[in-house]
């Protein structure tokens, strides 16, 4: 039980699903690697949510244009790999906490919906969107983040799992999911190809019997216990 919900098949829970986390996909596009010095120009999130059968699927989508912080770095091989204009004023960026609030608002609203304790992150490569996530929170002071701090879901190392594949474009076409190059590299963009993948493969462990797992009796002993 998870809050006085009983899990089964006939009453799946995004909560029980995830120790009670609600998974949210997160991409940032930035002005460097460095989440301490380097600008958040872009981000993006995607909620989760479960349909009667158990199955993931995409919902709500969020984006912001982000000013760069003041004296932020921005190198510019990001900004050439992006195709970011900082000083566009065509892209309507708002202050980094105006975009943090503009997405972790409907994030606790999801939770609280969804019957969650708090938000995970799930990301492709989910360590930098984490360290800039956490790092602009930092600066802008809030108190209220609804993710987890250090914990996260990565893409990559599922993909690579699943589909033997590590590279966002490479593992959503092993998943049959349309990415296209040109596309890429938006942080909306790319976090709904991130939620597409993750969803597709935990559909796909759900759909190969992975979920829910078995009664523990019926799980072989594992090899350390064979060798006691």
């Amino acid at each position: 039980m998870f809050d006085g919900v009983i899990m089964s098949d006939q009453h799946p829970s995004l909560a029980l699903r995830f120790r009670g986390f609600l998974p949210v996909v997160i991409d940032v596009e930035t002005g460097g690697f460095n989440s301490q010095t380097d600008a958040l120009l872009e981000i993006a999130a995607v909620l989760i949510e479960m349909d009667a059968q158990g199955n993931l699927r995409p919902s709500t989508r969020i984006q912001f244009h982000v000013d760069p912080f003041p004296g932020a770095n921005l190198e510019q091989a990001a900004l050439d790999f992006t195709g970011i204009d900082p000083n566009n004023p065509l892209r309507g960026a708002v202050p980094e906490e105006t975009a943090l609030k503009g997405v972790f608002d409907p994030v606790r609203k999801a939770i609280k919906q969804h019957a969650c304790s708090r938000a995970v992150l799930v990301g492709h490569n989910s360590f930098f969107d984490q360290g800039f996530l956490n790092a602009a929170t930092d600066r802008t002071d809030i108190k209220r983040n609804p993710f987890h701090p250090f914990s996260s879901f990565d893409t990559a190392t599922l993909a690579g799992l699943v589909y033997g594949q590590t590279v966002l474009a490479k593992a959503c076409e092993a998943a049959g999911i349309r990415f296209s190059q040109r596309e890429a590299h938006s942080a909306l963009y790319d976090a709904t190809r991130t939620a597409e993948l993750f969803c597709s493969m935990v559909n796909r462990f759900k759909t190969l019997g992975g979920w829910p797992p078995p009664p523990a009796k019926t799980i072989p002993p594992t090899l350390a216990r064979e060798l006691d």
